[in-house]
């Protein structure tokens, strides 16, 4: 049997292929075939990364690694952090009015009549204040709300976290099936150079008519094309992924063909069951709810009493003539007790109480739609888990096919019964199998990083 090294002809793989194509049901045969690259692992890299690496030494990366340095640099979770102290710093405004207040002030002016200040107390060289809120439910709802809402904050940083290792794997994992592709398609380009050459001489001879020349230029074009079209995707992953880990630009990676780590293909109510307790999606509906329970609790004990306990100390002066019209001048003066409120009739606790019931109710319709919704979407993507399975298993039994092929039309080549032409075509189809599984197997991946992502689960299957 012909080994796939074989048919490449000189194009170097760094790459661990026997992970990618032995799946459970494969059969002996085929593990013989698809194992063929394994002595290859360690060739030199190509496309830009083989210009790149004169530069300075590549960095190399293993998508563990490579994740790792995206959480620790990006700058999503920069912004996260500081958005989630920024809402943790907010609710401590609120809460920071059932804490002990001082405030001391002074000033001067000139009064006529009995010496007071606008707001009634009489004026003073120096004064303390000291208030603290003992009793106030209204304000005291306001301030969970915002504390639940410094909390939902956390599952934002978390989804925000996700977000990149999503990114982060995806673009590695097809930075290493496009490195993979353009490996084939040199191959291609040589078989096709072949055909191209063969095809002219027998026109030369009177044996093609123009038309083949025509397709066999065609094809060489068409090899050529998609070589370009990788090398600008190779560059685009490149740069996208320089920039998630935190390296120059100029600095040259390597990848290697990797396994998602973990199952992501559990039995649907397990996992649905999984999603309700960890996506964020719904984590954050909940913690809305939450919020607003707080609240609307909060305003319904707006018909309460509110208690403030307040002091005050005043250091007077007599140049305000307090003698001529109190019958006793004292310098020094302090009081100090409790301030209550009672609401006789309060149109602002009433409105304030309907709006909160509102939100309230609102945030709970939100949070039921969103369960159907999730539960719906794992099962879907779940599925669709399953279909880019069998298609990749599809792409693996037909390259094993077109290997097989390829044997068998050498053994007839050496026999004299086929010519090199026909053997370069069929090596040109063994390599558009090898691409077509190397998509099959890509879009797996992102199938599973989609319902890793969805399930809650994509940041413990590295952990």
């Amino acid at each position: 049997m012909l080994k796939i090294m074989g048919l490449v002809r000189g194009a170097t793989l760094a790459l661990p292929l026997e992970a990618l194509l032995l799946g459970a049901t494969a059969s002996a045969q085929t593990a013989a075939v698809l194992e063929a690259p394994r002595e290859q692992v360690v060739a030199q890299p190509t496309g830009r990364a083989a210009g790149e690496q004169q530069q300075g030494a590549p960095v190399a990366l293993t998508l563990k690694r490579a994740i790792e340095m995206a959480l620790r640099n990006s700058k999503d979770i920069q912004v996260a952090k500081l958005q989630a102290s920024l809402a943790t710093h907010a609710s401590q405004v609120s809460k920071a009015e059932f804490l002990p207040s001082v405030y001391a002030g002074s000033g001067a002016g000139y009064t006529y009549g009995i010496p007071e200040t606008p707001g009634g107390r009489a004026p003073s060289v120096f004064s303390l204040t000291y208030t603290e809120q003992v009793f106030n439910e209204p304000l005291r709802g306001q301030g969970k709300e915002l504390e639940e809402q410094a909390r939902s904050q956390k599952i934002v940083l978390e989804d925000v976290k996700n977000s990149v290792i999503a990114r982060t794997a995806m673009a590695y994992l097809e930075l290493a099936k496009v490195r993979h592709s353009q490996a084939l398609l040199r191959g291609e380009q040589e078989s096709a150079d072949k055909i191209l050459h063969v095809t002219l001489e027998r026109q030369g001879e009177g044996y093609e008519l123009p038309v083949e020349v025509t397709k066999a230029q065609l094809t060489k074009a068409q090899v050529t094309q998609r070589i370009l079209q990788l090398e600008g995707r190779e560059d685009q992953l490149e740069v996208f992924l320089r920039e998630q880990i935190g390296l120059g630009q100029e600095q040259a990676i390597e990848v290697t063909p990797e396994e998602l780590p973990g199952e992501a293909e559990q039995e649907g109510a397990n996992l649905v069951a999984m999603t309700m307790h960890n996506n964020a999606g719904l984590l954050l509906a909940e913690s809305d709810v939450r919020a607003k329970e707080f609240r609307l609790k909060g305003e319904k004990r707006g018909y309460f009493p509110t208690l403030e306990a307040v002091s005050t100390y005043s250091l007077l002066a007599n140049f305000n003539n307090y003698s001529e019209f109190y019958k006793k001048f004292q310098r020094n003066n302090f009081n100090a007790g409790v301030q209550v409120q009672v609401p006789l009739f309060s149109a602002r606790t009433r409105e304030a109480i309907g709006l909160a019931q509102i939100n309230l109710e609102t945030s709970q319709a939100t949070l039921a739609t969103k369960k159907t919704q999730v539960s719906a979407e794992v099962r879907q993507k779940t599925l669709h888990l399953r279909e880019r399975d069998a298609a990749k298993e599809v792409a693996r039994l037909e390259l094993q096919l077109a290997q097989q092929n390829i044997g068998v039309l050498e053994t007839q080549y050496n026999e004299g019964k086929v010519n090199l032409r026909e053997v370069e075509r069929a090596r040109l189809e063994e390599n558009d199998k090898w691409m077509a599984f190397l998509d099959a197997n890509f879009e797996r991946q992102q199938a599973q990083l989609d319902l890793l992502r969805t399930a809650g689960q994509l940041d413990k299957v590295w952990q």
